[in-house]
């Protein structure tokens, strides 16, 4: 039997291209799918969501609650979820999902956001990396809500973005 994964996308950084006529890294178009076609992914089955394709410092209160309200609908047929989502307001989302599945007592697979500091389309990006670290962890870790980037796993609450570092932290 395969892993049964929800690949739920929001857009963010993880999912910019570059707009040539505007000259500038924009939310048109998703990439997820060019880098899911270069990985490995045996034993795993997808299903892919495209929730919406926004930069994060533009989402809404309702965008966050429909990001957990779709992640707890999923949770009833996949093993587990993984969510491409913009890192400025990622833990925003995060904090709604353990909020709302905690207290509903529906928190029972593993729930892992994961984004990027660097679009795809460049060079040095962090994309691919971050997604296959969140679909592997997604595989393995117990109930919960999490982060996975930079090779870490930080789990919800307590979770927020360090501006000075570029990454994901845990408070205390």
């Amino acid at each position: 039997m395969p892993f049964k994964v929800a690949l739920i996308s929001t857009g963010g950084t993880i999912e910019k291209t570059y707009d040539e006529l505007r000259g500038v890294l924009d939310n048109q178009l998703s990439v997820l799918d060019a880098i899911l076609a270069s990985l490995e992914l045996d034993g795993v089955a997808l299903t892919r969501i495209r929730l919406m394709n926004k930069d994060s410092l533009h989402m809404t209160e309702e965008d966050h609650e429909l990001i957990a309200a779709t992640a707890e609908r999923e949770e009833a047929t996949h093993d587990g979820i993984v969510i491409c989502h913009g890192t400025d307001r990622l833990a925003v989302s995060g904090h709604r999902i353990h909020e709302r599945l905690t207290a509903a007592g529906k928190l029972t697979k593993p729930i892992v956001l994961t984004g990027a500091m660097r679009p795809y389309e460049l060079r040095r990006t962090d994309a691919v990396q971050n997604l296959t670290e969140a679909l592997c962890a997604v595989q393995i870790l117990p109930p919960g809500v999490y982060v996975s980037m930079h090779n870490r796993v930080l789990a919800f609450p307590g979770v927020r973005k360090d501006y000075d570092r570029m990454t994901f932290v845990k408070d205390g």
